[in-house]
């Protein structure tokens, strides 16, 4: 038996202000938009944006349902945006924007498992890193270089592949 350790390297901020131009932006569209979100079962407002390498920006939020897990997050409607509009554009960056009036959101939150996973199959596709910005309605903006920062030991098609 042996300890294995695995560790995650960011780039923490402490304003948009310290952004280069083009990643201030971005999140400033996921701000935007979160704000436009479909959230009234849990008033957490959910805003992303993706920049596209050939320099567009899809943009998605929250839209909740009340037949619970109908609903979809933000990440994954931007994405699903991005692949049905631009099918063969890289991804580039994708900045996550939350916001809630009911509870504080004072650190950067994490996309879901799912979306993690979803962001991971369209960094395998493209065969290039996907960076990740993280804000919050109030605190630091963290930056990650690739979104398997996030999801380290995601299921890919290695994994399919050994069980055939």
């Amino acid at each position: 038996m042996r300890s294995v350790r695995k560790e995650i390297e960011f780039t923490e901020y402490d304003s948009i202000d310290q952004l280069n131009s083009s990643d201030s932006a971005l999140l400033a569209s996921a701000i935007e938009i979160a704000h436009t979100a479909y959230a009234p079962y849990s008033n957490f407002k959910v805003g992303a944006a993706i920049l596209l390498k050939n320099g567009e920006v899809v943009i998605g939020n929250n839209q909740e349902n009340i037949a619970y897990p109908s609903g979809l997050c933000a990440e994954r409607v931007a994405i699903f945006h991005a692949g049905a509009t631009h099918p063969n554009e890289p991804i580039e960056t994708i900045a996550i924007y939350a916001e809630s009036h009911t509870i504080p959101v004072d650190s950067p939150i994490s996309p879901c498992g799912a979306c993690r996973q979803v962001i991971m199959e369209y960094r395998h596709k493209q065969s290039t890193p996907i960076r990740v910005i993280l804000k919050p309605q109030q605190g630091n903006i963290w930056v990650f270089k690739c979104v398997s920062d996030l999801l380290p030991y995601a299921f890919d098609l290695k994994g399919l592949k050994k069980q055939n």
